[in-house]
């Protein structure tokens, strides 16, 4: 499913199961429908259909939004063996634990905010109206060490457009983790429709501005003074990739 169609469902009680699910990442069928008072012959038909449409899956006994988004990729570096996939509901915690590690560094505000973001609302990806996010993890051992990031407002004027973040914990840099989930990420934004990707970062973070030139993202503009970081000024550097 493309994250920039128009949601179109054909029938209220069929929305609102979708919506239902959509707000909590993962659900239990019997719970969502005594929690929506539907009937389990029309219920189970509703869910029959969005499966059908690819707007939902279900697996391990739960119902997801369902994204096409690929399978999982199996890459070795050295002694390192890794694995980078779309994430599931069940990588929130682990994402969020990994996002707060590399934001301790205070050079990477903006993943910041997500992480905030996603362990308020209990929900990992997302796609309505009003927005679309998705994830992929690096895994090591089915533990979460780095991650990337796409959110997109479901705005006709920006539709075209997706910000983007992306980190691997500092044990785990140096092996092509980061390059490798930035691949994944691009990759599926561009399958998707988007044709520009951005991100902003504190001009303090020489790596990570770094690391996207070498991959061949441009700074777009700074704004000066934009970012206090234990009481220094620092420039915000905005940076994108057309696909």
């Amino acid at each position: 499913m493309g994250t920039t169609e128009t949601l179109e469902f054909g029938h209220v009680d069929r929305k609102q199961i979708y919506e239902y699910v959509e707000r909590r990442g993962a659900v239990d069928p019997k719970e969502a429908r005594e929690q929506l008072g539907l009937d389990p012959g029309g219920f189970r038909h509703h869910v029959a259909i969005l499966k059908r449409d690819g707007r939902l899956e279900e697996a391990d006994g739960t119902l997801r939004v369902a994204l096409e988004a690929g399978t999982e990729e199996e890459y070795v570096d050295e002694n390192l063996e890794f694995h980078i996939r779309p994430a599931r509901q069940e990588d929130l915690t682990g994402i969020v634990g990994a996002i707060r590690q590399v934001a301790e560094e205070k050079t990477y505000i903006v993943a910041e905010t997500v992480a905030d973001e996603i362990d308020h609302e209990s929900a990992l990806l997302r796609h309505n109206e009003i927005e679309s996010r998705m994830f992929f993890v690096a895994t090591v051992d089915d533990d979460v060490v780095g991650w990337v990031h796409l959110h997109a407002p479901e705005l006709e004027k920006l539709s075209h457009t997706a910000e983007l973040t992306v980190g691997v914990i500092e044990e785990y840099r140096g092996h092509g983790v980061g390059s490798h989930l930035l691949s994944r990420g691009l990759e599926w934004a561009g399958a998707n429709g988007y044709e520009k990707v951005y991100q902003s970062v504190p001009s303090s973070n020489e790596e990570a501005i770094d690391f996207l030139e070498r991959h061949g993202w441009e700074t777009e503009a700074v704004r000066e003074d934009h970012y206090k970081l234990d009481d220094q000024y620092a420039d915000e550097v905005m940076m994108a990739v057309e696909l």
